[in-house]
């Protein structure tokens, strides 16, 4: 949406809008946020609000914590969920220092700047999400269990399926946000749902990945439920993955179809992510609870892509005359810093186009119950969450692209979350107690 300061302030003073949330991410994907009332809001547009950042963790150190927000005037939302008086609204904010430079943590920036790398090469990348999260029921204190909400399988409906009304209610709350959802179903697991949305550019659907977690936890908690996108939340059930499909376009082209295997650039660009995939792992699935659902439930393992099988991690789906128009990675889950992992996506794929990369041939074997000499001929991403930290650190891409103190931090908080688990003697409940609530 075109909007304008002037114009975003003429609409709060029209509408009763009573509250302004500036929200933003941290450098995990965590939204955060800050209310101001609308008096401050010309103030916010032309000179930011402070925040203290020391008091995140991975943001600054105490001695340089002040940075300021700037609410993104296209990002404006009225929140459906808050009464109709005293509306309130929300944006998304650009992070800056007090000099007004850029926050290196700021993962809208890093967004923005591979959008505006692929921009000026000639090509527009578009990318849309299905992700996948658990119901649970609540317990007399109105505290998350590991119960549940319901038995169904994939594709039930009632009664099997008791969340349609609840899945029914974030489509309604999405589409108020002018967030478009394509389908809603229940998943293979037990109180596990699926809701996939249409194709937005970059950085659009970030934002909107991160608005639609929000969505579904504010919509469950009302039903009296708890949402979880935990990868891994119950062992021997499917894990949640967060499948993002990508097309990327030029000259009004789309660089899949027709004709993938006669596109050197389309082919390129995929494999320059596979050949990048194990380094970026560690922000693809970012907790150690992430590596309990690869290569398992149609989870990939190995790095490797195919047109229809669903072991590799990357599908080119053919879609009608047998032919390509996106291309999905399917190893990511729904705990990722969204503008961090698609800022290193843009940047995977423009690197092979530019090196002219080869595309390796498509793998038709079910990698899942393949022998071992068969899966020995692919590679397999990082094994554990130490892993993923290490192959990230040794990288010259994530180097390149992700600012030291970001990576720095990023990789800190990890190593330390990897320890704090490693050394529990209840590995289920150490993972509990780090991530049920907040993932």
């Amino acid at each position: 949406m075109d909007t304008t300061m002037h114009e975003v302030i003429q609409f709060i003073q029209e509408n009763d809008v009573k509250f302004i949330r500036l929200a933003f991410c941290d450098i995990f994907g965590n939204q955060k946020n800050i209310a101001i009332m609308p008096t401050e809001l010309t103030r916010a547009f032309e000179h930011g609000i402070h925040f203290n950042a020391s008091s995140m963790r991975g943001f600054l150190n105490v001695d340089a914590s002040d940075l300021l927000l700037f609410p993104d005037a296209a990002t404006l939302s009225v929140l459906p969920w808050r009464p109709a008086q005293g509306r309130v609204v929300r944006f998304f904010c650009d992070i800056r220092y007090p000099d007004g430079t850029p926050f290196e943590g700021d993962g809208r920036r890093l967004l923005r700047e591979a959008s505006r790398r692929a921009r000026q090469a000639g090509y527009s990348i578009t990318m849309g999400t299905a992700s996948e999260f658990y119901l649970f029921e609540l317990d007399e204190n109105g505290r998350p269990t590991t119960t549940p909400h319901d038995h169904g399988e994939y594709f039930d409906v009632a009664p099997l399926d008791k969340a349609e009304n609840v899945r029914r209610q974030i489509c309604l709350t999405l589409e108020e946000m002018n967030i478009q959802p394509e389908s809603s179903h229940h998943e293979q697991g037990p109180g596990q749902h699926e809701i996939d949305f249409r194709y937005a550019e970059a950085l659009e659907a970030a934002d909107n990945f991160v608005t639609f977690k929000w969505v579904v936890k504010s919509m469950a908690a009302s039903s009296g439920l708890h949402a979880s996108f935990l990868p891994k939340p119950l062992p021997s059930i499917p894990g949640s993955g967060l499948h993002l499909s990508i097309s990327i376009m030029r000259d009004g082209k789309n660089l899949f179809h027709p004709g993938f295997d006669q596109s050197e650039d389309g082919r390129s660009f995929v494999a320059g992510i596979l050949q990048h995939a194990a380094e970026m792992t560690v922000f693809g699935n970012p907790l150690t609870n992430s590596f309990q659902r690869l290569g398992e439930f149609e989870a990939p393992k190995y790095i490797t892509w195919s047109h229809q099988n669903r072991a590799p991690l990357i599908a080119v789906p053919l879609a009608n005359g047998k032919l390509a128009n996106r291309m999905k990675v399917r190893s990511f889950d729904g705990c990722i810093n969204p503008y961090i992992v698609f800022a290193l996506l843009i940047h995977a794929g423009l690197d092979g186009i530019e090196q002219k990369l080869p595309l390796a041939p498509a793998c038709n074997e079910n990698l899942f119950t393949a022998s071992d000499a068969v899966r020995a001929q692919y590679q397999a991403l990082p094994g554990t969450l130490c892993e993923a930290i290490r192959c990230a650190q040794d990288s010259p891409f994530i180097a390149r692209h992700l600012p030291t103190k970001t990576r720095e931090a990023f990789f800190a908080a990890k190593q330390v979350e990897h320890d704090r688990i490693a050394l529990a003697d209840d590995r289920f409940s150490a993972e509990r107690s780090l991530y049920f609530e907040r993932y």
